[in-house]
């Protein structure tokens, strides 16, 4: 018996000959591809073999020496008839890396891309939301199985048998499109010497433009394009170089580049933008959300990914914050051999700042150094670092810290992870001198944060800088996979608490809506005012010309016209106003107080008039 611990196929009992689809036993081969349901039909598992004699007295056994005993044969019969459920807990041993979030997913053989295991059964059910269809994508396939005997994969829909893919036998699809919206991946392997086993990712019908976690940049020719991301990628095995600064290295994986940039979740996946360009001569690398980047060489082509600018420091925005800004539950004192005393406190946390590190009093997780960023702000990101690389008398520095945050007269709140109503616990430094960033998706809106380390080493130390913008740049940023809200059914993981991290951003089209309103609005009142103002002025020079014809008129129609008009205020009636009394005494009285002032000068004016009319020829 191989060193696997399952017997190969003829110890079963079982011929070698490959499962047939379609025709004749390929109900047999279906019921195997399934994961050794017990098979009805005439032709036995394998759809081919009979169980062999039981051997004479005196025969030799398979060992060459021994006897089969009966017990043996027993089991042997049992093993293979066994249903499945008694023998479920074979089924996950051949699964290796496995990712899967309601909308895509990478899975992989067991030790990929080392060799996997002998005898090994992986059978994983993947699914995406109703009314989708299941995309999937085979990033790499090798399984050293010539005619796909024992070892080989198969992809079972609801109704269409994908496989078996192995070796050289038929082609393998790079891409295949189920009718369903679910689907049995199943591996299994027998006796081999190398092969790489398969990784796959998937996705609903949503995003076309899946790709693996294998491909690279040098893969893709045009200077920009956008492709789709499936979650799992981080952990795949692959090299990248570079940093979301100076861009990335041709030769990196695009979706663990992407997570090392925090353009996407490891456990969401999501849309990329990249542009391509002129690579540089050297590439700096990082840690950066758990992933790894290594230093690079020039290359030809290095790409980034399209940013919405809400990266930038937020200690530096405005100047570095005061010390009041900053404070700590304690911080240490020390005195050297010389007598001089150092204070690691907290206005020294800031990443700009050389020297000193802020660094606790007291080594216990109930430390906490809290930033008070004077408005709310959009924080994006942390950096962080230890007590720094020039302080060779001590090596401290925080592995692992979680985030809180608040904002006026409000309660603390923890931040948790994306997908699950636990504390999230952010993996810090693995060193006192490096720079390790991680980044929230989604990000906290808030103006006080608070960085409580879980573990460290010798003594909590710590240097850090805040990445994010105001809100205002935020809402006037394009809206990329980093900033999208999750779908209806992540809302729903989160949970109440979870989606008061983020707030509504305005889509681009209210701020365009608003834009437009404020630049209308001012205009139409000015026509407004403009064309009520012509209105005014019309009727004010068609008062005036009516004035001056009813004068003219009065005074063509009279004869001996000086004579008449030499009392004109006593009786006479005019458009303009009307003078009246009842005896005369009173007359003297209601002139002075009602044309007093108006009729002096207009009568002096008007007598002159009349004077030069009466002195015409004929008046």
């Amino acid at each position: 018996m191989p060193a696997g611990g399952r017997p190969p196929p003829r110890e079963r009992g079982l011929a070698s000959e490959p499962p047939r689809r379609g025709g004749g036993g390929g109900a047999g081969g279906r019921r195997r591809r399934r994961g050794g349901e017990e098979e009805k039909g005439a032709r036995g598992k394998w759809g081919s073999c009979a169980l062999p004699a039981p051997p004479r007295a005196g025969a030799m056994g398979p060992a060459g020496g021994t006897r089969v005993a009966p017990s043996l044969l027993l089991s042997l019969l049992l093993g293979a008839s066994a249903p499945l459920w008694l023998r479920a807990e074979k089924l996950g041993d051949g699964c290796g890396h496995t990712v899967m979030y309601q909308d895509s997913g990478t899975l992989a053989s067991k030790n990929y891309p080392g060799t996997y295991p002998n005898y090994t059964l992986c059978e994983k059910k993947i699914q995406v939301p109703p009314g989708k269809r299941l995309i999937l994508k085979i990033g790499d396939l090798d399984i050293e199985s010539q005619k796909c005997e024992s070892s080989y994969l198969t992809i079972q829909s609801s109704s269409t048998l994908h496989g078996p893919y192995c070796g050289n036998v038929m082609p393998v699809p790079k891409e295949i499109i189920l009718d369903s919206n679910e689907a049995t991946i199943h591996f299994e392997s027998g006796s081999h010497v190398s092969g790489r086993g398969f990784l796959l990712s998937y996705a609903s019908s949503d995003h076309p433009d899946l790709i693996t976690c294998l491909e690279r940049a040098n893969h893709y020719t045009k200077a920009e394009y956008s492709r789709y991301c499936p979650a799992g990628c981080r952990d795949v095995a692959g090299d990248i170089s570079g940093n979301i600064g100076e861009g990335y290295r041709d030769t990196s994986l695009l979706c663990k580049s992407a997570i090392h940039a925090g353009v996407i979740a490891d456990e969401l996946g999501g849309q990329i933008s990249v542009t391509q360009q002129k690579g540089i001569s050297r590439y700096e690398g990082g840690v950066a959300n758990g992933v790894p980047s290594h230093d690079g060489s020039l290359s030809d082509k290095r790409f980034i990914f399209t940013s919405n600018g809400c990266n930038k420091s937020l200690s530096l925005e405005e100047g570095f914050l005061s010390k009041s800004q900053v404070t700590a539950s304690s911080y240490w004192e020390e005195t050297n051999e010389f007598g001089q005393l150092f204070q690691w406190s907290p206005d020294k946390a800031w990443l700009q700042v050389p020297g000193l590190a802020w660094a606790s009093n007291h080594s216990s997780n109930r430390e906490w150094l809290e930033i008070d960023l004077g408005e709310k702000k959009r924080i994006t990101g942390i950096k962080t670092t230890g007590s720094g690389s020039m302080m060779l008398n001590f090596n401290f520095y925080v592995k692992t810290f979680t985030m809180n945050y608040k904002n006026n007269n409000s309660k603390w709140r923890t931040y948790k992870g994306i997908l699950s109503n636990e504390e999230k616990v952010f993996q810090g430094n693995s060193n006192s001198g490096d720079i390790v960033r991680n980044n929230f998706i989604p990000p906290i809106v808030a103006r006080y944060v608070r960085i409580i380390p879980q573990t460290w080493n010798q003594r909590i130390a710590l240097k850090l800088e805040l990445m994010g913008c105001r809100i205002m740049q935020a809402n006037s940023s394009f809206t990329h996979s980093m900033w999208q809200k999750p779908s209806q059914s992540t809302e729903t993981s989160l949970g109440k608490e979870d989606r008061t991290v983020t707030e509504p951003i305005p889509s681009e089209e209210t701020n365009l809506g608003l834009k437009l309103t404020a630049i209308i609005v001012p205009i139409l009142i000015v026509l407004c005012l403009f064309l009520f103002s012509g209105i005014c002025i019309c009727a004010a020079l068609r008062k005036r010309e009516a004035k001056g014809l009813s004068y003219g008129l009065s005074s063509a129609q009279k004869s001996g016209c000086w004579k008449q008009i030499k009392q004109p205020f006593t009786r006479h009636q005019s458009t303009e106003f009307t003078i009246s009394y009842n005896n005369e005494k009173e007359t003297p009285q209601k002139l002075d107080l009602v044309t007093s002032d108006m009729a002096v000068g207009f009568h002096a004016q008007l007598e002159v008039v009349l004077r030069s009319l009466c002195s015409f020829p004929g008046a």
